[in-house]
């Protein structure tokens, strides 16, 4: 699965980061490092942490063609 971060929207409440710390990294107090190819282990805490962000700057899947276009 492919994961696109909206930056502009993205507060940095670092939810992601608390719920899916292999895929999702806080530098400093506001950069936000991920990877957007997420590993398969990594799955459903990756949708867990695009519930729980506060502001759905988390982009899944087919979300992320839909945003791309």
């Amino acid at each position: 699965m492919q994961i696109v971060v909206d930056l502009t929207r993205c507060q940095g409440y670092a939810q992601c980061v608390f719920l899916a710390p292999e895929v999702f990294e806080l530098h400093g107090e506001e950069a936000l490092l991920y990877n957007p190819a997420v590993p398969d282990d990594q799955l459903d805490r990756v949708r867990q942490a695009a519930t729980a962000c506060p502001v759905q700057a988390i982009l899944l899947g087919k979300e992320v063609s839909a945003g791309a276009r």
